[in-house]
């Protein structure tokens, strides 16, 4: 069996303890390779590396940083079958949806790989015209980066592009369930140019113990986390300390609504999207359908009969579309939130167990009639299960959609413009599907309000998240 090192300062290598964790395929349960489990001390090691190579990268020209970037994506896209296959192995997700991820993933270097030449200032004068004010851009320093296990490939991708393009070094801390992918990326970087010490990889099964460390050292000025809300008000407190710039993708409750006048089959195709993608295990998926009454008893019915028509198997399968979810955990958390709905008074449409057999796959699920106490409505599923509520009229749909804490992502259909623009313009989230289940895009700036977090990933948002401004004062003679 495999066993998998830690990257720092330009070298694979154990971890200082000598100690390894197990990484396992969510289908079978079975351990499919081992990884280092680095420390307290190795992240010490990884973070004096970025430090000590970020004068150098600082000054290295842009269009070095955007040709690493350009190869980058090419040697993976090259690569897509091999990379998906790791993503399905570590994470479960079907093979067409995890190839659909590495296409994803790979575009972020490529959007990034052109931003980086087009890092620009300002020039301007004073108001009294006496003193020119000259404005530059530049990286903001090394930066702390944690991903989640849900997008192994794409969410890192997400992060590194911009931070390369800026010319900031890295510590990079991917999840504990899926660092395969991420350590692939990492040689994949690392093969297109990517210089030592730019990009420090620490894998370990004690997250704190690391990024503690990094958040702490005062080397670090950046940290941008992808998780969940309650981690990342941790990551914050701890950002403060030492005033660091942060980035912060945290959960999600998204609502759909289906208004009367949605054309309802494209409303159900865009929740199967919305709500299905990476088994519902996706801070993007729709958590809330609510669905306006004339329309919700046919909307359930349809939305069932095609959840019910998915295939369910090993990502892996020929034909898979559903595969299994992260671990048992996960699969618990999603059986105790239906037991719960269902106890108070909503029904089964379709689903409502999980499947035998080895592996932590759920059946897709359909609630009908779900009470507004039911927990599932204030917690995020991260599973596929579709809670529907009904609403009367669109002033109380957009209440109900807004009372969460959380406001990373809402869905709106309906066939009249004004009524889109009137919705989506009330929602109070930070991006919005109108007629689609599917808002991400390397292109396009992602990220939520509230608890869902602060700035943005992707477009040309992203890469000002890691650039300070510095303003030089020239008087005119």
């Amino acid at each position: 069996m495999t066993t998998h090192g830690l990257f720092i300062d330009g070298t694979w290598g154990p971890a200082a303890s000598g100690r390894t964790f197990a990484v396992e395929n969510p289908a079978t349960g079975e351990t499919i390779a081992m990884v280092a489990d680095g420390d307290g001390d190795d992240a010490r090691r990884a973070i004096e590396a970025a430090g000590a190579r970020q004068s150098d990268w600082s000054r290295s020209a842009p269009r070095e940083r955007g040709e690493i970037l350009r190869r980058t994506y090419e040697i993976i896209m090259n690569r897509a079958d091999e990379l998906a296959a790791l993503i399905t192995a570590e994470m479960g997700k079907p093979l067409a949806e995890a190839r659909g991820e590495v296409m994803y993933g790979a575009e972020f270097f490529r959007w990034f790989a052109e931003e980086a030449v087009r890092i620009g200032g300002d020039h301007t004068l004073s108001g009294d015209g006496r003193t020119r004010i000259l404005v530059t851009k530049g990286p903001v320093g090394p930066c702390v980066l944690v991903t989640p296990w849900n997008f192994p490939l794409a969410m890192g991708a997400r992060k590194i592009g911009p931070a390369v393009a800026a010319g900031c070094t890295m510590v990079f801390k991917p999840a504990e369930q899926t660092p395969l992918t991420s350590l692939a990326l990492t040689r994949i970087l690392t093969e297109a140019g990517l210089p030592a010490g730019v990009l420090n990889v620490v894998t370990t099964s004690d997250p704190g113990g690391v990024v503690g460390p990094w958040m702490s050292s005062g080397i670090a000025r950046k940290i941008s986390f992808t998780g969940s809300t309650d981690v990342g008000r941790l990551l914050l407190a701890q950002a403060a300390e030492n005033v660091m710039r942060s980035s912060m993708e945290l959960g999600g409750n998204a609502p759909f609504l289906v208004c009367e006048d949605a054309a309802l089959d494209r409303a159900v195709e865009g929740a199967v999207t919305a709500k299905m993608r990476n088994m519902g295990e996706a801070c993007t998926a729709a958590n809330r359908f609510f669905v306006h009454r004339s329309v919700a008893g046919e909307f359930s019915a349809k939305l069932g009969e095609r959840l019910s028509a998915l295939k369910v198997a090993d990502g892996a399968a020929r034909g898979a579309e559903v595969g299994p979810l992260i671990d048992r955990a996960g699969m618990e958390k999603v059986e105790q939130l239906v037991d719960d709905a269902v106890g108070r008074g909503a029904s089964v449409v379709v689903g409502g167990s999980r499947l035998s057999g080895s592996g932590y796959f759920y059946a897709p699920t359909v609630l009908a009639d779900v009470p507004p106490d039911a927990a599932l409505m204030s917690t995020e599923i991260f599973g596929p299960v579709a809670p529907i509520i009904p609403f009367d009229d669109e002033e109380e749909a957009v209440r109900l959609a807004n009372d969460t804490e959380w406001g990373l992502v809402g869905y709106v259909f309906t066939t009249d413009l004004d009524r889109a623009f009137r919705i989506g313009e009330a929602l109070d989230v930070g991006m919005v599907g109108v007629n689609t289940g599917l808002v991400s895009n390397p292109g396009a700036p992602f990220g939520g309000v509230k608890h869902s977090g602060l700035g943005r990933e992707g477009g040309r948002a992203g890469i000002e998240e890691y650039l300070e401004s510095k303003y030089l004062a020239i008087p005119r003679s």
